[in-house]
């Protein structure tokens, strides 16, 4: 098997849990679609693999059978033959996109979610080991694999080990991309003890081993990857210090020279205020005057008093100690004393934090607007007509409600850590730069003089449409990304050859 298809690219398979607009939980289904749309763009062959599940709706996405019957118990330990998988196949209509669903009755399609259940692990050895044998027998041979977070792990690992002795599978290279280090199997990494603890050297056990609970594959993906790639540069910076590391820093910090960090995109051609249909008001850098009218529908839709000059901070987020709450439950009330603004929240989370909120809303309830189920309209909304996006992470190691936010021309006030470092450059008035407003110290005293920092430059009409329009020209689109990480696989691709040379010139 050669490097490359004919037309002298490479030929690439994602595998991930799941992939828009098949299945999308979070972030990462997002991602498993934008990126390989992307890479096909640029005239690559990049396909998609990922589970059969009961959701999905195949009059809207209809399939056919590529192959049948993959036996994935080599020890024939599966009387009842759960473990035999079929694979689909579906062709887009328009645009011939490919897409492979590994299918499996007991495992995906009996099941309501995606995730979420006492043998998730074995669901996603399950679909690492049906890949790998699914290529084995298709005629069509990725150059690269792109294993997606802990859940396809497993796949660099079996290459390395199981598989890497393959006649078909050795020839290919394995990138591990890494979305959150803290999701690192079906147990909380802050609690499993030594004894349990899963160094990743032992084989991938067999699919009823009582040890398949403790599997941890995103370390078993670190361990084994020829290269990995996170999701902003920052990212891959923090995630080697014992801060970020979520006990995998010195793993990381020992084949640190093989990760690497490249910002997500966004699809720019649904995100784009000039043509975005669920606005009030279409508007765009040269016509920002239009934008009052989503103002006054975002106060209209959350029952505030409307005031086009009011300033109006959003926020689109998990409601979680990782997003910040707890300098909200700290600082919010303190700013709501001080300070005339509008804020809007649309999330799902934690229960003690809505309480915060929801305590605040009853004090100032002409003031605080909540929308506590998932919404694809509303977020658009936000960032067509709040002022400001508030992001004040603990951890954040992409981010993607900034990047949309800022296409929009809603002004991020954000923590400066992972991909937000990345993305926002600070305000700065003497040199006429900056996308937003930035804060270091995960503290309220910081979070509150940025927070009052961007209301005063919001008072300066003028300086806060430059600002606008700053933000608005960033280009935050898949394919600068996309160009970023074939870079990465090009050297990837060198590695698993075995040459090092590139180490000392990293793209």
């Amino acid at each position: 098997m050669g490097l490359f298809n004919k037309t002298g690219k490479y030929k690439i398979l994602f595998v991930a849990s799941e992939a828009a607009p098949f299945v999308k939980v979070g972030g990462l289904g997002e991602v498993m679609y934008s990126l390989p749309k992307a890479m096909r763009e640029l005239g690559y062959d990049a396909r998609v693999m990922i589970p059969k599940y009961a959701t999905m709706d195949i009059d809207k996405f209809p399939v056919h059978l590529e192959y049948h019957g993959l036996t994935l118990e080599k020890e024939n330990n599966d009387p009842n033959r759960l473990l035999v998988s079929n694979v689909l196949k579906h062709e887009g209509a328009e645009d011939g996109v490919i897409t492979y669903f590994l299918e499996n009755m007991e495992y995906y399609e009996k099941r309501a979610n995606v995730y979420g259940y006492g043998d998730d692990t074995t669901r996603w050895v399950l679909l690492s080991r049906g890949a790998l044998e699914f290529i084995k027998v298709s005629d069509w041979k990725p150059d690269i694999i792109v294993a997606a977070d802990w859940q396809t792990g497993f796949i660099p690992n079996l290459m390395h080990t199981e598989y890497k002795d393959d006649p078909v599978i050795s020839e290919i290279t394995d990138v591990f991309s890494i979305h959150n280090l803290k999701h690192q199997g079906t147990f909380d990494p802050a609690l499993v003890s030594e004894m349990d603890l899963d160094a990743g050297q032992s084989p991938v056990p067999e699919f009823f081993d009582s040890r398949m609970k403790y599997m941890n594959g995103m370390r078993r993906g670190i361990k084994y990857a020829d290269a990995m790639i996170t999701v902003s540069p920052a990212y891959a910076r923090e995630i080697v210090t014992e801060e970020f590391g979520e006990k995998l820093d010195k793993l990381l910090s020992e084949r640190k020279e093989r990760v690497f960090g490249i910002l997500n995109g966004i699809d720019v051609e649904s995100f784009n205020p000039e043509t975005d249909e669920t606005l009030a008001s279409n508007y765009s850098l040269k016509l920002l005057e239009k934008r009052s009218e989503n103002k006054i529908a975002l106060q209209k839709q959350f029952g505030l008093p409307v005031d086009k000059d009011k300033f109006i901070v959003g926020m689109v987020t998990r409601i979680t100690g990782q997003k910040g709450f707890d300098l909200l439950e700290q600082s919010m009330e303190s700013l709501m004393e001080n300070i005339d603004f509008q804020f809007v929240l649309v999330g799902e989370g934690e229960s003690k934090y809505r309480k915060v909120i929801d305590d605040l809303k009853i004090k100032y309830p002409d003031r605080i607007g909540t929308h506590y189920t998932f919404d694809s309209v509303l977020p658009r909304l936000i960032f067509g007509g709040a002022d400001a996006v508030l992001i004040p992470s603990k951890y954040e190691p992409s981010g993607l409600v900034q990047l949309e936010a800022m296409r929009y021309g809603c002004i991020p006030i954000v923590r400066k850590v992972g991909g937000l470092a990345d993305s926002v450059d600070d305000f700065d008035p003497q040199n006429n730069k900056g996308t937003g407003f930035v804060f270091e110290r995960y503290d309220s005293l910081a979070f509150i003089i940025t927070f009052v920092r961007a209301f005063e430059i919001f008072k300066q009409k003028k300086e806060w449409e430059k600002l606008m329009k700053r933000a608005m020209a960033k280009d935050f689109s898949w394919g600068k990304s996309a160009k970023e990480y074939l870079k990465i696989f090009k050297l990837a691709v060198q590695l698993h050859k075995g040459d090092k040379t590139k180490f000392y010139s990293r793209p």
